[in-house]
């Protein structure tokens, strides 16, 4: 018995004659190869597209991008380990012809071409549609939290901003009075030098400016937050990785229900979901090229302004409806028991009395429905409302939102807004959970979106790939013929 033994490392074999044999027919970076190839790299836009007549000559973007697809989807985003990568493995030297770029150079690389780099990811979007690869019926929205590259403290708000500034001011008091009573021989033994509490005491000042600054600044920008680290980072509940808080991005995404694959995403820096869902379809739509689509999406996009918009674009929502908070002293005045009379316009409350539109009170974005005369004599007014009358309040878009309850109900809202959890949640849980994405290594919005575009570009190569393989086709002679 012995253990399964290697060549000797002084045996004379014989290689394959050229590096092309050390990549099968089949492998995926064949894909990465014809894809990237296949594109206009001066019309995207790209830095040193162009040659120069004179001077040192430049690395191929082509070549850089597929270095970072190729690192995306096999786990690896920095340049370093990129880098690295050129020099000991066999199918990055096949993609770059055995060039090594230095790690400045790939990090520069990225970071000089965000807007290039949105529009590779579109352009392969629009090429798994021409593919057959997106329905184009069925998709499902979602948005998830990734970590900025800032800590949280970093990014002050306006109420943690005033409280620093108490306890800054707080500090300051404590340590002035000690000066005080030093000063007079009050103190028995002081346990700081006068010359320490001074140093301090300006180091305290110096933090106040500094702070006041801050205030300066949020409330200059109508409260918004301010970041000292990545200017468009924001504090957003992660509910993730044991931290309440933190330093986010909302990345916004649509996917395609068929294969489960990413259409079009956003980087934004809303702490919600709400107000998103038109904004996703109406991109989504222009790059399947259909009129009419499906969504669902969860309850955070549930938006009235948005869902009438949806449907008014002809897109079909589905989307749980976020259940009214407005409760009676006896649950059998909750709101939901008012019923609504399209016909006349009107609320019909459980007592059988009709509540009718006030314009003389009418909202922006509701319409005041009341009835004060019942009320006023009504011998269960006590059991509806603590106030001298009821009064029902209808949003404007109440009749699209209704329509998407509806839709709820029934079996088939129900299948499609189940769909969502297995196409772009999975998505998201792949990137992060099992890719590790779960923070970006740029700042600010537009290098993040870059970022964002690299990981979706990788995760819809690799499922693309995976789909065709399946099918006993060979993808990247598919894109090569077309």
């Amino acid at each position: 018995m012995q253990y399964i033994t290697g060549t000797s490392r002084s045996q004379i074999t014989l290689m394959p004659n050229c590096l092309d044999d050390y990549i099968s027919e089949d492998n995926v970076v064949r894909v990465i190869d014809v894809f990237v190839d296949q594109l206009d790299m001066v019309e995207h836009g790209f830095t040193k597209a162009e040659l120069k007549e004179c001077g040192r000559p430049p690395y191929d973007p082509a070549m850089l991008l597929k270095l970072y697809i190729y690192g995306y989807m096999n786990r690896t985003r920095s340049s370093r380990r990129l880098q690295a990568l050129a020099q000991v493995n066999v199918e990055v030297m096949w993609l770059l012809g055995e060039v090594v770029p230095d790690d400045r150079c790939i990090a520069d690389f990225r970071k000089d071409n965000n807007e290039a780099i949105k529009k590779v990811f579109r352009e392969f979007s629009l090429m798994c549609s021409r593919l057959g690869l997106y329905s184009g019926r069925d998709t499902s929205v979602d948005g998830t939290k990734i970590r900025a590259n800032a800590n949280r403290s970093s990014v002050h708000t306006s109420k943690g901003t005033e409280a620093l500034i108490r306890k800054v001011n707080e500090k300051i008091e404590r340590y002035m009075k000690m000066l005080d009573e030093t000063d007079a021989g009050e103190a028995d033994e002081p346990q700081i030098s006068p010359s320490t509490v001074k140093s301090i005491l300006k180091n305290l000042t110096e933090k106040k400016e500094k702070l006041l600054d801050w205030q300066k600044q949020i409330e200059d920008k109508n409260g918004e937050t301010v970041s000292t680290v990545d200017p468009d980072a924001r504090i957003m509940k992660t509910n993730g990785d044991g931290r309440a808080l933190d330093a986010c991005y909302n990345v916004q995404a649509i996917a395609d229900n068929e294969n489960g694959m990413v259409i079009e995403f956003e980087v934004t820096k809303d702490s919600g979901d709400s107000g998103n869902l038109y904004t996703m379809t109406e991109c989504a739509k222009e790059i399947l090229g259909v009129e009419e689509i499906n969504v669902s999406a969860d309850k955070g996009y549930f938006n009235s302004d948005d869902i009438a918009k949806c449907e008014q674009n002809r897109t079909v929502t589905y989307v749980p409806p976020v259940k009214a908070s407005e409760h009676a002293p006896d649950h059998k005045y909750d709101r939901g028991n008012f019923s609504y009379d399209a016909e006349n316009d009107c609320y019909t409350c459980p007592d059988g009395e009709n509540l009718f539109y006030n314009p003389a009170k009418q909202a922006k974005e509701s319409r005041l429905y009341e009835n004060p005369k019942a009320c006023k004599n009504c011998p269960n007014r006590a059991k509806c409302t603590t106030a001298s009358k009821r009064r029902i309040y209808r949003l404007k878009n109440q009749d699209a939102l209704e329509r998407n309850n509806a839709r709820m109900e029934t079996e088939m809202g129900k299948e499609k807004y189940q769909e969502r959890s297995q196409t772009i949640e999975h998505i998201f849980g792949t990137i992060k959970a099992v890719w590790g994405y779960r923070q970006f290594l740029c700042r600010k919005q537009e290098r993040t979106t870059a970022e964002q575009s690299l990981a979706f570009l990788a995760y819809n190569l690799r499922r693309a790939y995976n789909i065709f393989a399946q099918n006993g086709r060979n993808l990247a002679k598919e894109i090569a013929t077309r």
